[in-house]
């Protein structure tokens, strides 16, 4: 029995697909793109004229927060803010309570992500015991119990050795590792980039070479190991010439940037509004530029939610005391449309890097509407106004600088392995 979903503009970058066409689904699967399969017997139809059908999204790091930081969000919360924001596929980072460096955490996520019957949730393990940097985790055993890849975030590893054998060890695994590139010593104690804002502010400073140098020292390490290494929340210009530069060289790199380093830069933040407040932080109005031409021209590979809620009082404080992240699950397609509407992304390239890209990274099904894939996609409606609120976000964390936006379109319906997760089509 099939479900149709007529009239409306299909986007699916895996295809070089833009155009108007009914999309049909049957069991669990697309079975047609513009004509009806043999025999189909339709059960419903959903009118979707002047709305968009997208691939659902694919997120590489979300901090889901569960086990141990349930006053921040859950796994139950969080992915009802990610089916709302068209998410299909979500990476669990791994600072959760105790920390995912053993099978029986990964077990207990996807027990909780598995009730939920919600978007799929993929564990990243830690690449260090406890993220401490300082002995190895159990690689093998992480990819084991289904970890999809490792990292340790943005807990930098000082000791260059331990990361030189943890990247051998994550290469003899066939595990990709997730790189955060901080450079210990110079982002320690840092609250913002060093720039006229932080100056301005008598904020202590992270230096763009933090990052720059992180990035140079781990490109040396993965041409040194073979591992396969995905960068993840590039944050400077000068970060992105490296990797194209690697990429040229043969290297098996790909790169991310977070939604929040392409929508803001230092100059938006106004006085001590600790919702600016991220990891990594918001760099110079040239980088977001520069940031922004890479995904433009496919050098940065894929855009990341980097969603981490946060409780209010985490952020009621003085700027450098609050707690670094932005919840973005609820705005990021909105943001994404928006980017893209005023010109500073390739709409295009901006959903494949939400959809085709990472599924490709992370070698698992989706992001895409050929016939015969998995019926995974979301429905877009360029015409839904809607203001960010409290209210008007599911996630458990309100923690945005986009708090009382005004958004032109939203996320409408979600639909996962043929089944609608999320329906606002009647509201």
């Amino acid at each position: 029995m099939t479900i149709l979903l007529k009239g409306g503009r299909v986007i699916d970058p895996k295809n070089k697909l833009d155009k108007r066409a009914d999309v049909f689904v049957n069991d669990g699967v697309v079975t047609g793109l513009g004509k009806a399969p043999p025999g189909t017997e339709l059960t419903s139809t959903v009118d979707l004229n002047g709305k968009i059908v997208l691939p659902g999204l694919i997120d590489l790091g979300a901090h889901l927060r569960e086990p141990g930081y349930e006053h921040k969000g859950t796994i139950s919360s969080e992915l009802k803010a990610a089916i709302a924001g068209g998410f299909t596929s979500v990476c669990c980072t791994p600072d959760t309570r105790p920390v995912i460096d053993n099978g029986s955490v990964v077990e207990h996520i996807k027990q909780r992500a598995n009730r939920e019957r919600s978007a799929r949730v993929f564990c990243l393990g830690a690449l260090t015991a406890n993220l401490d940097g300082k002995v190895l985790a159990e690689m093998a055993a992480l990819k084991q119990s289904g970890c999809i890849a490792v990292t340790n975030l943005n807990q930098a590893i000082s000791d260059t050795s331990v990361l030189r054998h943890a990247l051998a060890y994550a290469a003899s695994c066939d595990l990709k590792v997730f790189l955060h590139p901080y450079e210990y010593w110079l982002s320690r104690g840092g609250e913002m980039h060093e720039g006229h804002t932080s100056t301005r502010l008598g904020m202590v400073g992270i230096p763009s070479a933090a990052e720059i140098i992180a990035v140079q020292r781990d490109l040396v390490l993965v041409e040194e190991t073979g591992v396969q290494a995905h960068f993840c929340r590039l944050s400077c210009g000068e970060s992105v010439r490296l990797i194209m530069a690697a990429k040229r060289r043969g290297l098996p790199v790909t790169a991310d940037v977070a939604i929040a380093n392409l929508l803001f830069e230092e100059n938006d933040i106004k006085g001590f509004n600790s919702n600016f407040h991220v990891e990594p932080p918001l760099r110079a109005k040239k980088d977001k530029t520069q940031l922004q031409a890479g995904v433009r021209r496919q050098a940065i590979d894929v855009i990341t939610s980097n969603h981490e809620p946060h409780d209010a009082d985490a952020k009621f404080a003085p700027f450098s005391l609050t707690e670094p992240g932005v919840s973005s699950f609820d705005t990021f397609l909105s943001s994404l449309f928006e980017l893209a509407d005023n010109g500073k992304l390739d709409l295009a390239n901006a959903i494949a890097a939400a959809t085709t890209t990472p599924s490709e990274i992370l070698g698992i099904e989706g992001g895409e509407l050929s016939n015969g894939a998995r019926a995974d996609l979301c429905v877009y409606d360029p015409k839904k106004s809607w203001q960010v609120t409290p209210n008007t976000l599911f996630s458990t964390g309100k923690n945005t600088p986009l708090i009382n936006h005004e958004f032109s379109g939203k996320v409408v319906l979600t639909m996962i392995n043929g089944r609608v997760v999320f329906d606002e089509l009647n509201k």
